[in-house]
């Protein structure tokens, strides 16, 4: 097994098609199908099934994508880490960041990472706190902000940003910062939320226990797109931290409360793996995104955000 071979696997897993994954990798058809079939011959098993509908993997396929993306990934690091010249911080980092945070940080991360450390080359993953927490065990990110629900052995966690939930409405339901609504309002009225385990369906329904409130939920979706656009559709109101729906509620598409009687709060937190070593250039990284994410506070631009960090 060489890294060829897991380049064109992963490289057909994705297409689909031997041809395409040959146009990708800019090599001949047959030399992608040899880096198959050897792959085939060592691992000894089908990877593919390989059919009119093209290459479809097979569970030993499925298997082996996941171990395959690490692999490739550890010697992209190794290689953009062993390239510094002497000219400075330098290699690959992976972060993970929230749907609702994505946005705002992004933009700021780079363009400070790029100023301050060109030899670093960044890339931002997109999930939800589950997806990252699986994603920050198995070595597929390097650091993430999670919820602070999110709990596990093999990482280590830094709360830095408390905000609160609010509910959210269309312009029409005329919600306002300076009347807070309490939870049993929501009684009787269309809500849309995030499906389970989504750290902010937990954090409602734990609330709902205690104040003995059951929601009419007719709607759900693991997409703060879609979430969002339900509530502009007039489906119903919705819970969500403010900065998910910031713009919408600067330019008055969509209006919102805080909640209250019980307020609801949500911590993020910085992630890090606890079980490996951070190299220089993820710390390098990291730092510059808790100083992002500070500023955003400080500047107001996370709404309703309050800094718990260092």
């Amino acid at each position: 097994m060489d890294f060829k071979q897991l380049r064109a696997f992963l490289t057909v897993a994705e297409t689909g098609n031997v041809t395409r994954a040959a146009e990708v990798l800019h090599i001949v058809q047959p030399a992608v199908s040899r880096q198959l079939r050897l792959l085939e011959e060592d691992i000894g098993a089908p990877l593919f099934d390989r059919g009119r509908h093209g290459m479809v993997l097979t569970s030993a396929g499925q298997s082996l994508v996941g171990y395959a993306r690490r692999a490739m990934l550890e010697l992209e690091r190794a290689r953009a880490e062993i390239g510094d010249n002497g000219n400075g911080v330098s290699g690959l980092v992976t972060l993970g960041l929230l749907p609702s945070t994505i946005d705002m940080l992004s933009s700021p991360l780079v363009a400070a990472m790029a100023a301050e450390y060109p030899g670093v080359h960044v890339r931002i993953a997109m999930g939800y706190a589950g997806t990252l927490l699986r994603w920050l065990e198995s070595g597929e990110v390097d650091a993430a902000l999670l919820y602070g629900a999110a709990r596990s052995a093999e990482v280590q966690t830094t709360p830095l940003i408390e905000e609160s939930l609010w509910v959210i409405g269309p312009k029409e339901a005329k919600l306002r910062k300076s009347k807070p609504m309490p939870l049993a309002k929501l009684v009787g009225k269309k809500v849309v939320l995030p499906s389970a385990p989504h750290g902010i369906r937990a954090l409602v329904e734990h609330a709902c226990a205690v104040a003995n409130v059951t929601l009419d939920i007719c709607a759900e979706t693991n997409a703060l797109s879609v979430q969002r656009s339900l509530v502009l559709g007039g489906h119903g109101l919705t819970i969500l931290p403010p900065i998910a729906v910031a713009e919408d509620l600067r330019t008055g598409k969509l209006s919102g409360a805080p909640l209250a009687d019980p307020p609801i709060a949500r911590t993020i937190v910085l992630a890090l793996p606890a079980d490996r070593a951070t190299g220089r250039h993820v710390r390098c990284a990291v730092d510059l995104l808790v100083r992002e994410a500070r500023r955003a506070i400080d500047s107001g631009t996370w709404l309703e955000g309050r800094w718990l960090g260092p």
